[in-house]
């Protein structure tokens, strides 16, 4: 009986004993985080003096920010200079001016077109090639392991994001929105061919097996046992990539490229918060637009996907950087 007993003490001191050095690992862990975490504070430059001496400045900033000004919304409300809500207001009563705007790409609505038009156009460039690379990067395509080096040349130029293939084509092109159509065409290729890959990697052997009883060539193959079976969601992904496209494009702007997204640095260079304001609006009604168009399109091609993006979750998704940056553009 004392030996049970004596057994049950130990194995309640070894319990109690694992939980108190379990709860010492989890109080110094979290110390390291927190010293870590100041450290690496200290190594960006961070210095509280600095921020409660410029937070004035930046609750002022703040201000401007939450007043946006469309004097630059069209050419007839800069030139008649019409402040706030009125710039947007009066411009949206002259559907001519608004056409006469955007023709000449000329204020937040022609800068606007500028930025959709790049994300377009690189989309459109880039798809052919993703389409080429896609396919002969299947295994069920390209016998392995020929198929890897579009693999590789697809992982590549993914693990290059759209704001360093811009700087690449700057002797090209300079900084401008050629650059940056080019620079969202390259990164369609690896992002929309991967997707491309992965697809066809999931299809059915039945109508592939059917295709070649019948004799037919390598290329009828794959343009009638394969192809034919991921059309529609080859469509939907292209659409998904010109959605991520159009927020790369307006980051590429933000660098100089174009668009809305200089028209929105340049203001906050010259502390015209509000007119940047009136830009930032713009590009929540772009990503938005842009984003429950290709939602519903998707949904008609591929009634699976979950596509009833609600307002509230396109407005969420705003604030995924990743989405911003292209870099998870490839991961399903």
């Amino acid at each position: 009986m004392s030996t049970d007993t004596r057994s049950i003490d130990e194995v309640l001191t070894r319990l109690n004993n694992r939980q108190r050095i379990r709860r010492i690992l989890t109080v110094v862990g979290i110390v390291a985080v927190i010293a870590v975490t100041w450290i690496g504070m200290g190594f960006l430059g961070f210095q509280y003096d600095d921020l409660a001496r410029q937070l004035p400045t930046f609750i002022q900033s703040l201000t401007e920010f939450l007043s946006p000004d469309f004097v630059d919304f069209t050419g007839y409300s800069r030139e008649n200079e019409i402040t706030g809500w009125a710039g947007l207001y009066e411009s949206l009563l002259r559907p001519g001016e608004l056409l006469s705007s955007l023709v000449a790409q000329e204020g937040i609505v022609g800068v606007s077109v500028v930025t959709i038009v790049i994300g377009f156009t690189g989309t459109v460039l880039g798809f052919p090639l993703a389409l080429l690379f896609g396919v002969l990067g299947s295994e069920r395509v390209t016998p392995f392991p020929f198929n890897f080096i579009f693999r590789g040349t697809m992982s590549t130029i993914r693990a290059v994001p759209a704001l360093v293939w811009i700087l690449i084509f700057i002797p090209l092109s300079g900084i401008s929105p050629v650059s940056a159509m080019l620079a969202v065409a390259t990164d369609t290729i690896g992002n929309l061919g991967r997707l491309f890959t992965d697809e066809l990697e999931e299809i059915d052997e039945g109508p592939i097996e059917a295709i070649r009883s019948t004799g037919a060539s390598s290329s009828q193959i794959v343009s009638f046992g394969m192809l034919s079976q991921v059309s529609s969601s080859f469509i939907a992904w292209t659409l998904y990539i010109l959605e991520i496209n159009t927020r790369i494009a307006i980051s590429l702007g933000v660098v100089g490229a174009g668009g809305i997204g200089q028209y929105i640095n340049l203001r906050i260079d010259l502390f015209a918060y509000s007119r940047a304001a009136a830009g930032l609006l713009m590009v929540v009604f772009i990503v938005l637009t842009v984003e429950l168009t290709s939602s519903r399109l998707r949904a008609r091609l591929r009634p699976e996907e979950d596509s009833d993006t609600s307002l509230v979750d396109a407005i969420k998704s705003l604030g995924d950087m990743n989405k911003w940056l292209g870099t998870n553009a490839g991961k399903k």
